[in-house]
């Protein structure tokens, strides 16, 4: 399949995914200097591929790695498990990932940040706080001091986290859920594949693969 010729420039981004949350990312990356050119997006199903979305072409993710060997990738896909299973892919094709933070972030230097995270406009993050790889923090979001979120962990926008709090590999907290802070003897964790529903306010320890909702959080 023919693309025809694409004006780029040096570094070029590829984000996996061609919906509502990857069309976001490469708005995002437009306000990251060192994102590079978005050239491609990503779908796997070949009645989409070929369509130009945004400006931006469509394409598989061979097409993509054949085009760009040098372009550096980025999952546009909101599900834990799917960004998961995505970035596998991805890796076992030989590519790798950028991680996007937007230049509207305010952050303290003591935070440690896993490859291929992404995050969004308007978020704070404070100190002490470790993010592992393809984890999504979305627009407006609240971290507090020494919280671990796991790999691909999500934070939909407008989530508050406080103080002490781990967060599990794949926990997905909806919008404007809150989380209120642990201890030093005892974090408030929230088990890994948990899924937080919107609006929720956890105020003790989520259990792993579980779904709580309400005020106070309780399993649903």
């Amino acid at each position: 399949m023919s693309y025809g010729q694409l004006e780029v420039r040096e570094p070029q981004l590829v984000i996996f995914g061609a919906g509502g949350m990857a069309r976001e990312l490469a708005w995002l990356a437009e306000s990251c200097p060192d994102a590079g050119e978005v050239v491609a997006l990503l779908d796997d199903d070949p009645a989409e591929q070929g369509r130009v979305v945004n400006g931006i072409a469509v394409m598989g993710l061979s097409d993509a790695r054949s085009r760009f060997p040098a372009a550096r990738f980025v999952v546009g896909i909101g599900s834990p498990k799917h960004r998961q299973q995505v970035a596998e892919r991805v890796q076992a094709a030989g590519g790798t990932f950028a991680t996007l933070i937007h230049p509207r972030v305010e952050r303290s230097r003591w935070i440690e940040i896993g490859e291929g995270t992404v995050i969004c406009a308007g978020s704070i993050l404070t100190t002490n706080i470790v993010l592992g790889r393809q984890v999504q923090i979305n627009r407006s979001c609240d971290v507090g001091h020494d919280v671990v979120l796991g790999d691909y962990a999500t934070l939909s926008p407008g989530v508050r986290v406080s103080g002490r709090v781990r967060i599990g590999a794949r926990a997905f907290l909806g919008t404007g859920a809150t989380v209120i802070n642990g201890s030093a003897e005892e974090p408030l964790v929230i088990g890994d594949d948990a899924v937080v529903g919107a609006g929720a306010c956890v105020t003790r320890a989520v259990a792993a693969g579980s779904t709580v909702i309400g005020v106070p959080a309780r399993p649903r």
